[in-house]
């Protein structure tokens, strides 16, 4: 099908954009041949740049591997321009930015974003990191433990184990056999002992690969697109230029003794899972005839006659994805991987054998116009009415995609099949063959049965041979089903059309009022795009009243999405997203996007709730996963279970994990059948619709809802009772007091611990509010800086707010492998001793700059309708209303005084201050265990050791709700 065009042309170069985009774009290569995208946007209120360098851990020396890696966390250290170690990050923090990084295997991407006023100086100091960088031995050595505590925290993680697994088994002299991440050892430890200086092995790297010719930037900024080029060409003519050549990898990492090949791993976590991997030939070489899109969309489907469909109808699998990942211009892997149930590890072969059959049928069938022409359409409507993302992430994207792209898709990258080519794709259907597979087949069960270990993740496998024969053995004694190519998609949207809002409100009104529901609309004033927003949030006083009632309602709400997937996959593919949740009082319905064909899908999701059956092999396989994912809670990272452990204190309603395993193990299907009748016949829902609907569709949509469930003859739904209207109540700490809870951590394996110190401040206050997100904007750098850069405690380091149902905090989050949960809660309280001098000596200049951050951040405007709808839904679901609140605070913050924020600090948060709560969830991994007790004894009083959480919980005094506390008035 034919793209239709809607190009921006600059000096000769034309760039197709999204027809919505009203953007402009221009493209310059500076004198020194760095090749750069400039975008200008004035309505946005954050800027951003991206670099792109085309170079990554495929170019690490053989001993030193994961030397590009350890060189971009360097690069973010000092400049000879900006010497003051950390500053260029700690200006970007306080101006209302964010600034990351990252490293793949043939780039290395440098971005931040900041509040557009600020933007000129971050983009100095951010060019500075590519023109005279100052990298100290000092620095050097800090850091390498921060990579060490990366690569600690990756340890465990069965995404990172068996990609390296698949690394390992490839060949030794390709770079993809490489560790790329680094770690202590590869960067310290042995490099030393070979008379190797990192320092000096890091300079020499960055000089030899760092040049601007084999760069690419993006940068986007609020001003006409001269002044942005004005603000570049200063800047970056600097980076020097070496006239390197992109390093290429040609040749296949896998040669014939690995493919026909059956790996057995053992992972960390429960649960099994079947990896098929084909080298493919590299799509990117024919990206506008997406072969690898087009069979992923097929192999990948979950609609009746897919593969996937089969497996769960058989009850052998809970997830299956397919696609091409892994892929350079040199090689490609196209990968299908599957969630196996138990029943479905023992039919391992009959799985295989049914991959196999759906692929006999896709050679069979040919390759069929009708259905690239599908997906191209949608692929169409999704670029040319895509939402506006945060300007950094944009601006990655671009980045990478200028590396590999002609001009003219820099913005498209591989989003746009539009050349229907059947010998292409056929060519990739014919590479997944029997003789060319690689299968990983991970299980727990295999404990044992192994004979080999990965080297860097020392993952237990063993590895067989199986040949071509062996698996058109299984194809045949695969079971009979019917396996068939997916229907037309009747949910791709046809009708496009923006409707006139006849009301123009700026915040949700309250557009009906029944003793059913409650509906909030808001028409879209903003985005000018086709779609919609729907959330309808069931209030059932029964669903959380217990932990078997969280259970069954946990279990009733996978069911309902599991039972609609075969349907509403097609919607989710034509761009038309829902979901089926759990919320705080009950389950919430979430549908998000075109809005044309949004009332159809609605209609089915209200009819399936209101005749709800139990299906025994089905509740069997959904049971067997929540099973699973409970057991896994105790392979959580640590800073994670320290989290988990802080909101099961504070929050009320909330039940212990083993509590509801326990309640797991002897529930059946007759359990739920049961228990949905009680979970609806008192409920209340509370209902948000906004976008591209006119408002009496909205209350028809509602009004329907209504109908099905509350005026039946024989009603699935009653109203509730004034008395049963649930509200969330939070745990409120006393003024003046500490509380400890010490916990070892739940994995024996793991020597990571955590700490989380949270302080409990205030219920929502628009004045108390903004002193205490200025007290975090101020002291999250330096957070930082302290806690990660200088004293190295870990690489999860951070200092974030906190929001229980209204009730305001902070807390700082550590998880550490050097240090115990006890020390690091000492340099905590170290860190905000010293904080309270930098606050009184920080000049009113400084402070005035830091109260415009935060007025910058809080005016900035929505990018999409799912980022206002989720602002003004929480202002809802939390009973708070406060549909004014960014411009409330941003008055109250106008006024504030630099003494004003002083006084909070000595009031609430600085130690030893007399209102202040502050809750300190130490959790012990197995190399800090043998602290726990002295760390016990040590606490300080007045302090409260809390030995059983829910008894505690029941003993304390409870905030007051803000939801339920009154209805409002139509």
């Amino acid at each position: 099908m034919a793209v239709e065009k809607s190009n921006t042309t600059v000096d000769g170069v034309e760039i197709l954009k999204p027809r919505t985009d009203n953007r402009e774009y221009r493209k310059i290569v500076l004198k020194n041949s760095l090749q750069v995208l400039l975008i200008s946007d004035p309505d946005t209120d954050k800027c951003a740049a991206s670099m792109s360098v085309s170079i990554g851990s495929f170019s690490d020396p053989k001993g030193l591997e994961g030397l590009a890696h350890f060189l971009e966390h360097m690069l973010f250290y000092a400049s000879a321009k900006y010497p003051q170690e950390d500053s260029y990050s700690k200006y970007i923090t306080e101006h209302g930015g964010s600034t990351n990084a990252y490293t793949s295997s043939e780039e290395t991407n440098y971005h931040f974003d900041i509040n557009a006023d600020c933007f000129s100086e971050a983009l100095d100091r951010f060019a500075q990191f590519f023109i005279k960088p100052l990298m100290s031995a000092d620095a050097t050595m800090r850091e390498i433990k921060a990579v060490d505590s990366e690569n600690q925290k990756n340890l465990l993680s069965d995404g990172w184990r068996m990609r390296q697994l698949q690394k390992h088994l490839s060949k030794e002299d390709h770079p993809f056999h490489k560790f790329s991440t680094g770690n202590m050892d590869t960067l310290h430890v042995k490099p030393q002992a070979k008379g190797v200086d990192t320092t000096s092995e890091l300079i020499k790297f960055y000089e030899e690969h760092y040049s601007a010719n084999i760069m690419h930037l993006v940068v986007y900024g609020k001003e006409s697109i001269d002044k942005i080029q004005d603000l570049v060409e200063g800047m970056f003519q600097e980076v020097q230029n070496t006239n390197k050549s992109i390093p290429r990898f040609p040749g296949q990492p896998c040669t014939s003794d690995h493919l026909q090949i059956l790996v057995k791993a053992v992972p960390i976590q429960q649960g099994h899972k079947l990896n098929v991997s084909w080298p493919v030939t590299p799509s990117i070489h024919r990206y506008e005839e997406a072969p690898c899109r087009y069979l992923g969309h097929l192999i990948g489907h979950e609609g009746e006659g897919s593969l996937f469909y089969a497996l769960k109808t058989l009850g052998w699998a809970t997830g299956l994805s397919a696609g091409e990942g892994d892929w350079t211009l040199d090689y490609s892997f196209f990968t299908v991987s599957i969630d196996l149930t138990d029943a479905g590890h023992e039919h391992m072969q009959d799985i295989l054998g049914l991959l196999f059959k759906y692929i006999q049928l896709l050679q069979q069938t040919g390759v069929c116009q009708w259905i690239f022409d599908e997906l191209a359409a949608i692929c169409e409507t999704k670029f040319h009415y895509q939402d506006k993302t945060p300007p950094m992430s944009y601006v990655v994207d671009i980045a990478s995609n200028m590396q590999i792209f002609p001009t003219r898709d820099w913005l498209v990258g591989l989003s746009l099949p539009s050349k229907f080519n059947p010998a292409t794709i056929q060519k990739v259907v014919d590479e997944l063959s029997p003789s060319n597979a690689r299968i990983f087949w991970e299980s727990q069960k295999f404990e044992g049965q192994t004979d080999k270990n990965e080297p860097w993740y020392n993952t237990a496998y063993s590895l067989e041979k199986i040949t071509s024969s062996t698996i058109q053995e299984w194809v045949k004694s695969a079971p009979n089903v019917n396996l068939h190519l997916p229907a037309p998609n009747v949910f791709i949207p046809t009708d496009l059309s923006l409707k006139d809002a006849k009301n123009k409100e700026t915040v949700p009104v309250l557009l009906r009022n029944s003793p059913f529901s409650r509906l909030w609309y808001k028409p879209d004033t903003m985005f000018s795009k086709p779609k919609a927003y729907f959330k309808m949030d069931f209030n059932c006083p029964l669903a959380v009243s217990s932990p078997d009632a969280a259970v069954l309602t946990d279990i009733f709400t996978r069911l309902l999405m599991d039972y609609l997937n075969e349907y509403a996959y097609y919607a989710q593919v034509a761009g038309l997203h829902y979901g089926v949740s759990l919320s705080d009082n009950g389950f919430e319905l979430t549908l998000l996007g075109y809005n044309h064909k949004l009332r159809i899908l609605l209609d089915t999701v209200i009819e399936k709730i209101a005749n709800f059956e139990v299906k025994p092999d089905r509740f069997a396989v959904i049971k067997e996963t929540v099973t699973k994912e409970y057991q896994n809670y105790k392979f959580r990272q640590p800073y994670h279970q320290a989290m988990y452990y802080c909101s099961l204190i504070v929050q009320d309603q909330t039940w212990p994990w083993t509590e509801e395993l326990e309640v797991l193990s002897h529930l059946e299907a007759e359990d739920v059948a049961k228990f949905v009748p009680m979970l609806l016949s008192r409920t209340f829902i509370e209902c948000y619709i906004a976008g591209n609907v006119e408002n009496n569709e909205a209350e028809s949509m509602v009004k329907h809802v209504e109908d099905i469930l509350f005026n039946d003859p024989k009603p699935k739904c009653r109203p509730l009772f004034p008395s049963q209207h649930l509200t969330n109540r939070v745990v409120k700490l006393e003024e003046g007091m500490k509380y400890f809870y010490h916990q070892d951590g739940s994995n024996p394996s793991d020597e990571n611990s955590a700490l989380v110190h949270y302080i409990q401040v205030h219920p929502d206050d628009f004045a108390m509010n903004i002193k205490l997100q200025l007290f975090g904007l101020v002291a999250k750098q330096a957070t930082f800086h302290q806690l990660r850069t200088v004293e190295q405690l870990g690489y999860i380091t951070a200092l974030a707010q906190r929001n229980d149902s209204g009730i305001y905090g902070v807390q700082f989050i550590i998880q550490s492998s050097v240090k115990g949960p006890g020390h690091i809660d000492s340099r905590v309280e170290l860190l905000l001793k010293n904080f309270e001098t930098k606050l009184r000596e920080m000049s009113d200049e400084e402070f005035k700059s830091n109260v415009t951050a935060l007025i910058d951040m809080k005016l900035e405007k929505y990018k999409n309708l799912k980022e206002e709808s989720r602002f003004y839904w929480q202002e809802i679901q939390k009973g708070t209303l406060k549909f004014n609140r960014k411009e409330a605070e941003v008055a109250a913050l106008r006024q504030l005084q630099k003494q004003e924020l002083i006084d909070f600090f000595e009031e609430y948060i600085k130690v030893g201050a007399a209102r202040k709560k502050s809750l300190s969830i130490r959790v012990y991994g197995s190399k800090h265990l043998n602290e726990m007790a002295s760390d016990k004894d040590g606490v300080p009083s007045p302090s409260v050791e809390i030995e059983d959480i829910v008894g505690f919980r029941k003993s304390q005094p409870l905030h007051g709700s803000f939801r339920g506390c009154g209805q409002p008035k139509l």
